[in-house]
C-alpha cells in the first residue's frame, strides 16, 4: 500500500511558492550586501553591530552572506534602526491597476458629465501641434458658448511652482487651437480648471499655501463645479475644484475663490 504522506510530498509545489522562494533568495542576498556595505561605512565591526541588536557575531556574518532566511522581520527592522537606515516593508503597487488609474477616474467623470450636457470632450488634448506630447487631461469644446475648456488633474504635486508654470504654458498654447476651432467667426474663449484629487497630500498642500492658490486660481470654485457637473458657463478666470479619491464626484474648494 502506498504511503499517503509520501504521495503528498511528491505533489508539485504551487508556482507562486516557487517564485516566492527565488525572489526571497535574491532579496536576502541584496539585503546582505546592503547590510555589509552600510556596516562598513558606519565603521562598525560585525561584533559591534551584533551587540547593538542582540545577536551573535556569527549571525551577522550569515545575514551579510545572504543567509538570512530564518531572520524575522523584527531582526531586519532592528538592524535598520541600528545603522540609521530604517527598513521599509510593504506590498508593491497593485499590478491589476494601470499606472495612471488616479487620472483615469476623474478624466472619465469629466467626459461623462460633459457628454451628458451635450458638450463633446477630448481625452488627452494636445494643446500645441508642434509638441504632440504636451497635453491637458481633458479638453471640452462648448460650441454653443464658443468656449474651449481645459481641465488638468493632479494626484500629487511634487513641485507646485513648476506645475503652475506648466499649466499656464498649456493655456497660452491652447489659444492657437482655439483660433483654429473658431474659424472666421473668431477664436473660442479658453477657460481653465485645475482638478485636485482630494487626498491627504493635496489637502495639506492647499491648506499650507492658501494665498498662492487664491492668486493663481481666483475663479469661483462653486461656479466651476456647476460648469463641470451641469454644463453651465465656464468661469472666465481659472479655478480649482476637488474630486474625491474614487473619481466619482466634484466638490468645491471652500474658503478659496
Amino acid at each position: 500500500m502506498s504511503d499517503p504522506s509520501s504521495a503528498g510530498s511528491r505533489r508539485r509545489r504551487p508556482a507562486a511558492r516557487i517564485s516566492g522562494e527565488r525572489e526571497a533568495a535574491a532579496l536576502l542576498a541584496s539585503l546582505g550586501r546592503e547590510l555589509r556595505a552600510t556596516r562598513i561605512a558606519r565603521g562598525l565591526t560585525q561584533a559591534q553591530l551584533a551587540t547593538m541588536v542582540g545577536l551573535e557575531q556569527g549571525r551577522i556574518s550569515e545575514l551579510e552572506r545572504g543567509e538570512g532566511g530564518g531572520a524575522g522581520v523584527e531582526v531586519w527592522i532592528a538592524l535598520g534602526i541600528a545603522l540609521g537606515r530604517p527598513v521599509a516593508i510593504a506590498f508593491s503597487r497593485d499590478s491589476t491597476r494601470t499606472a495612471d488609474a488616479g487620472h483615469l477616474g476623474p478624466q472619465e467623470l469629466v467626459l461623462r458629465l460633459a457628454l451628458g450636457n451635450g458638450i463633446p470632450g477630448t481625452f488627452d488634448l494636445a494643446t500645441n501641434p508642434a509638441h504632440p506630447g504636451r497635453m491637458v487631461d481633458v479638453g471640452l469644446r462648448d460650441d454653443r458658448r464658443r468656449t474651449l475648456t481645459l481641465t488638468e488633474i493632479s494626484n500629487r504635486i511634487d513641485d507646485l511652482g513648476q506645475t503652475v508654470r506648466d499649466h499656464k504654458r498649456k493655456v497660452a498654447e491652447a489659444a492657437g487651437l482655439a483660433a483654429v476651432i473658431g474659424g472666421d467667426e473668431g477664436p473660442y474663449r479658453v477657460a481653465f480648471c485645475w482638478i485636485l484629487v482630494a487626498n491627504a497630500t493635496n489637502r495639506a498642500l492647499v491648506a499650507r499655501y492658501p494665498h498662492i492658490f487664491d492668486v493663481e486660481f481666483p475663479g469661483s470654485s462653486r461656479a466651476w463645479v456647476r460648469a463641470l457637473v451641469d454644463g453651465g458657463d465656464a468661469p472666465t478666470r481659472p479655478g480649482l475644484v476637488w474630486v474625491d479619491v474614487a473619481g466619482t464626484r466634484f466638490f468645491e474648494r471652500r474658503g478659496g475663490g
